[in-house]
């Protein structure tokens, strides 16, 4: 074998060890990122099961949020500002359709499916066990204060979520109106939340359609 074809087969077996290199360490990068996410079904049902089991007193929607939004990037702030308007007109409590939506979202129906039994099969039996005690010894004075206590604390996390659902929305004066209208007509006029909504919502979209056929 002459010397121009010795260098270039020695050429070529550099290339070829440079390429199965390459392939091998993005192969490596692959299943060191797929470790670090994990099955997506077991972070669903984990997911939502932490979120039943701590959203005490109604703040299930922050833990969601905290969970979907902030630990897991399941779902971006506009997209979950999205899913829980859609759960509002969806029948039943909102947090079990987020827990649906988000795990359609995430892996389909399996997803959803997931997600949902994370939320409802163990804590469904810690929080019956829960409420009967609850039933049983409400009388207690120490008791009533701990779900006063609860209760305070839980308003305050809805508050605040509500706030940061909003915040997407923060350079349109047309949404921060409606949100006002919603809060005021709920709060101080006391109107029944099907009728706020009903009332509000065809003018948010007809709003928002505006807004989008002016910006387009």
């Amino acid at each position: 074998m002459g010397f121009p074809q010795r260098a270039l087969l020695i050429v070529a077996m550099e290339a070829w060890r440079d390429q199965a290199s390459q392939l091998g360490n993005t192969r490596m990068s692959e299943v060191r990122q797929q470790e670090e996410r994990g099955d997506p079904l077991t972070a669903l049902f984990t997911g939502f099961l932490l979120v039943s089991l701590c959203g005490v007193g109604g703040g299930g929607i922050v833990w969601a949020r905290r969970i979907a939004v902030e630990k897991r990037r399941w779902a971006t702030d506009q997209e979950f500002a999205d899913i829980v308007s859609l759960c509002q007109f969806m029948p039943g409590p909102n947090i079990i359709g987020i827990a649906v939506c988000v795990g359609a979202k995430v892996r389909g129906a399996v997803g959803a499916v997931a997600a949902l039994a994370g939320f409802l099969v163990v804590p469904w039996v810690v929080g019956l066990t829960l409420g009967l005690l609850c039933l049983k010894y409400v009388h207690l004075p120490v008791l009533q204060n701990i779900l006063g206590g609860i209760a305070a604390a839980a308003s305050g996390l809805l508050i605040a979520t509500g706030v940061r659902l909003l915040m997407p929305h923060r350079g349109r004066p047309a949404a921060l109106l409606f949100a006002a209208l919603a809060f005021a007509l709920i709060s101080v006029v006391r109107l029944p939340l099907l009728a706020v909504l009903f009332s509000l919502v065809p003018m948010s979209i007809a709003v928002a359609g505006i807004e989008t056929a002016i910006a387009g």
